[in-house]
């Protein structure tokens, strides 16, 4: 269903999936990196991706995948989370991110974008982030200057929706409030600088706007690369809660960024 949401007489359009789809997307996980990539391009052809391709990654064996959702103009909104994950971790760090990039697809090619839109399954984030930073090096500085903002998902459904507020783009973060306050949507600011780096940083470190969307809280971030990361911690509702947030936030970035 169509869904048109009035923002500041902004009319947002974007089509929600039912639970039952997010569900079971979440459930089609490989128990490795290649079983996930191929499952990532599985989930974004049935999404209706058409264009799809993988980028290599020096010295790895897996690829990122990319999908791309033609707009109207070239200028980009990337919207990014990685699908390796450690040896004891399985779901929740970061397949829950992954496996949401296809449904925020298929919300958003219901209506005319403005913007395009390039989803990326990144590789190897475990490993410093090589997937990311692949990604970054290979854009040309106008490629980079095209990227008007990038959207991390990482680790969700721990809790309610948190923003690495801290490292977050203030404009970027600014949209995000907006749309939680407009939708009813918890929203909290929690800072992960102690648990690490994710793919948002190395296009920070490009100086292109980033921002990292989590559920990781001070009682929550021990589950992170432990056996403890199965099925059964994970929350849901949060989490659907998150991908309906996520999907009108990006609805919003392609009708308020310039």
């Amino acid at each position: 269903m169509l869904l048109l949401f009035a923002w500041q007489q902004v009319q947002l359009q974007f089509t929600p999936l039912e639970r039952p789809v997010i569900q079971a997307r979440l459930r089609q996980r490989g128990d490795d990196d290649a079983k996930r990539e191929a499952a990532l391009k599985v989930l974004f052809r049935e999404s209706g991706c058409k264009d799809l391709s993988e980028q290599p990654v020096k010295r790895q064996k897996v690829p990122n995948l990319v999908c791309v959702l033609p707009g109207e103009v070239p200028e980009q909104i990337v919207v990014g989370s990685h699908f390796d994950f450690s040896s004891r971790g399985h779901v929740l760090d970061n397949w829950s991110g992954a496996s949401l990039l296809p449904s925020l697809y298929e919300s958003l090619n219901s209506g005319q974008r403005h913007h395009t839109f390039v989803f990326v399954g990144f590789t190897d984030e475990e490993s410093r982030q090589i997937g990311s930073e692949s990604y970054v090096k290979n854009l040309t500085s106008q490629q980079a200057g095209a990227v008007r903002a990038m959207v991390n998902l990482d680790t969700l459904g721990l809790a309610p929706t948190k923003v690495w507020a801290g490292h977050a783009d203030p404009r970027l973060l600014q949209l995000l409030t907006s749309a939680a306050n407009s939708t009813g949507s918890p929203l909290q600011g929690v800072n992960t600088d102690s648990a690490g780096r994710t793919d948002s940083e190395p296009f920070r470190n490009a100086h292109i706007p980033a921002i990292t969307i989590h559920s990781l809280t001070a009682d929550t971030w021990r589950v992170v690369h432990r056996t403890d990361d199965t099925m059964k911690v994970l929350r849901f509702d949060d989490y659907y809660a998150t991908y309906r947030l996520v999907a009108v936030y990006l609805a919003l970035l392609d009708a308020k960024l310039e």
